[in-house]
């Protein structure tokens, strides 16, 4: 405020609802205005009140840093429903790292970004007619250039905006990898419990192998878990795949056999993508099988030898 150092000057945040609370005034509706309305809106209030004098800059409004929006977001992507779009940790806000200054570009408070925060898109999802609907108006908006490499027009949303990504109930593998309008990477549950490896974590499975890039395959994924190589006795493994179709949702089971895997030609039609929150299970080969039950047995001989000593010496 002109003239008023300490009083009525300050950073001020936007409450959820849309309401700005000035010290010793009743709050202000701010929902949906820009800066220039704002401004005007405060200046007839303060005036109104007798705080300030009916000078021209007697009321300055400056965005110091745009906030996330909740928007709801359904259709063809992996987890729909209520997100916040262009949400900040607390280390890089810039109201807290850089103090108050003017402006504020949040690139991820848009339609790309929404859809990004509901998990990306879905390889069914049809780019081409993506809906943003709001106050019982909609657009439709194509965003194909994001993921085939031409301009795409990505537009900011607001709170209360709702984004529907049709399905072209058909995979298009060209949408299975990183972009704007999917997630960079996912969660892949493992397991390998073999003899070399009686445990996942002896088998190196962490955090790292079980975050995977999105656009993985299958044996990708069996690399990272470990379920590849080793000895003679532990070729001829298979894995097990459980996920679950995008499209309908019904549970699938692909089990493949690994070294076949490896050495096919057509490896890609054999070589399914991986979805998030999918599981790969590595089974033993028939060699390390009859290898621990070997094993097993000369463990049994060892244990009953004792006894047999002891008798021949009563």
């Amino acid at each position: 405020m002109l003239g008023d150092p300490d009083r009525l000057t300050g950073t001020y945040v936007i409450d959820s609802d849309g309401s700005l609370a000035i010290r010793g005034m009743p709050p202000v509706d701010a929902a949906g205005t820009s800066i220039a309305q704002l401004t005007q809106r405060l200046r007839t209030q303060l005036i109104g009140a007798g705080l300030v004098r009916p000078l021209r800059n007697a009321v300055r409004v400056a965005l110091i840093e745009s906030s996330g929006a909740a928007v709801a977001v359904g259709g063809a992507v992996f987890f729909p429903g209520a997100v916040r779009a262009g949400d900040r940790t607390a280390e890089s806000r810039i109201g807290l790292r850089e103090g108050p200054v003017s402006g504020d570009d949040n690139t991820s408070r848009t339609l790309a970004g929404a859809i990004r925060a509901a998990g990306g898109v879905r390889p069914d999802a049809d780019i081409q007619r993506i809906y943003l609907i709001r106050d019982r108006q909609y657009a439709e908006f194509d965003l194909s250039g994001f993921i085939h490499g031409w301009a795409s027009r990505d537009v900011a949303v607001s709170s209360g905006d709702r984004v529907i990504v049709p399905s072209r109930t058909c995979f298009d593998p060209e949408l299975v990898r990183p972009s704007r309008l999917t997630f960079p990477g996912m969660r892949v549950f493992m397991s390998n419990l073999t003899q070399s490896a009686n445990n996942n974590s002896g088998a190196a499975i962490g955090e790292k192998s079980t975050s995977l890039p999105y656009g993985t395959r299958l044996l990708e994924g069996l690399v990272s878990a470990n379920c590849v190589g080793g000895s003679y006795t532990t070729a001829n493994r298979r894995a097990v795949l459980f996920s679950r179709n995008p499209i309908n949702g019904q549970s699938i089971v692909i089990e493949r056999n690994i070294e076949q895997l490896l050495r096919d030609a057509n490896r890609d039609a054999l070589n399914p993508f991986l979805m998030p929150n999918d599981s790969i299970v590595c089974y033993d080969s028939r060699w390390t099988n009859f290898r621990d039950v070997i094993g097993l047995m000369g463990d049994m001989v060892n244990s009953v030898t004792p006894v047999i000593l002891l008798d021949d010496a009563l």
